[in-house]
């Protein structure tokens, strides 16, 4: 079973990068085929700046590596490294249907957010079905904000395969409801498009500035409070076990416990939990050569799954005479 995934290289990582993707990414590698990578073409929908998306995407090979990425037990690169993706962009185009397109509610809201709208941003759902199907992928796990995509790609790969034969796989989507959306500090979804997120590598004084960030109700410390209400919480149980996740919501219930002493606590939990891991990540940045050798080796197993679909591709429609 091919397992596919990406994350954009733009901004810092943060807990809903690592938790809606990332855990599940590294953990999957040792039980399927894992295909992963650092989506730098999509990051130029809205990262102009060329020096800031080189190093934006050595730095997110690096939180990868630094997280427990195998580069041995999975598929690693980056987009831009297997050109075959933008050939098969172009051909798909061509299968897409404009009212497709123009009902994907993302480009919307990223318009609404302030981006400058573009064809690039307009026409990325083809360019993530391409990621997708150019790999013969069979599970994607999305959040429930990309599920639209998903059944773009689905619908653009059934097409595609009625014109032509079974060419591609019909990918399935995959989004696990307990973490599918992860709060941010406002309650809204983490993202930097909202500068509302909890980055994983800051330093000390800082991560500990974001997280008393967050958004709560003013509710006095004697009172009891409502877990399932409050953004600590919804923050604070993605670190915690069932037995550690229902302590803490008796804690809530019972009264005398305060926002600030709960925040204290995540901040405490957020450290401990990535420190090893920021040391990892530093040692790889000083020797970048290394992250570089990494995405250099991945590139090519993922050319060579890219090859073959684009063969049969381009025989199909005519591009091979």
């Amino acid at each position: 079973m091919r397992v596919l995934s990406g994350i954009q290289p733009s901004g810092s990582l943060h807990l809903g990068n690592y938790f809606g993707m990332m855990q599940k990414m590294i953990d999957y590698q040792r039980q399927e085929d894992l295909f992963c990578f650092i989506a730098n073409y999509h990051a130029q929908t809205t990262v102009s700046d060329g020096k800031a998306l080189a190093r934006g995407t050595l730095k997110a090979a690096a939180n990868f590596l630094a997280l427990g990425l195998d580069p041995e037990k999975s598929t690693f690169w980056v987009q831009s490294d297997v050109p075959e993706v933008q050939e098969l962009t172009w051909i798909l185009s061509n299968f897409t249907p404009m009212g497709l397109l123009e009902r994907c509610h993302s480009y919307k809201d990223k318009v609404a957010q302030g981006i400058k709208p573009n064809h690039g941003l307009f026409a990325y759902p083809v360019l993530m079905t391409a990621d997708i199907l150019l790999f013969q992928s069979d599970r994607v796990p999305v959040g429930k904000d990309q599920k639209q995509h998903l059944e773009v790609a689905r619908d653009i790969a059934n097409k595609f395969n009625n014109e032509y034969g079974d060419i591609f796989t019909i990918p399935e989507p995959e989004i696990d409801d307990e973490v599918a959306i992860i709060p941010g500090l406002d309650g809204r979804k983490m993202s930097k498009s909202y500068g509302n997120t909890i980055d994983l590598f800051l330093e000390e004084k800082a991560l500990r500035k974001q997280v008393m960030r967050i958004v709560t109700a003013p509710i006095p410390v004697e009172e009891p409070k409502d877990p399932d209400a409050c953004n600590v919480y919804k923050i604070y149980r993605l670190f915690l076990s069932k037995e550690e996740d229902e302590a803490l919501r008796a804690r809530y219930r019972a009264g005398g416990l305060g926002f600030g002493e709960l925040k204290q606590e995540l901040f405490e939990k957020i450290r401990d939990t990535f420190a090893p891991y920021a040391e990892r990540r530093r040692e790889l940045l000083a020797n970048p050569e290394r992250i570089r050798d990494a995405l250099r080796r991945g590139a090519e197993k993922a050319r060579q799954v890219a090859n073959r679909t684009m063969r049969k591709v381009r025989k199909k429609t005519g591009l091979v005479y």
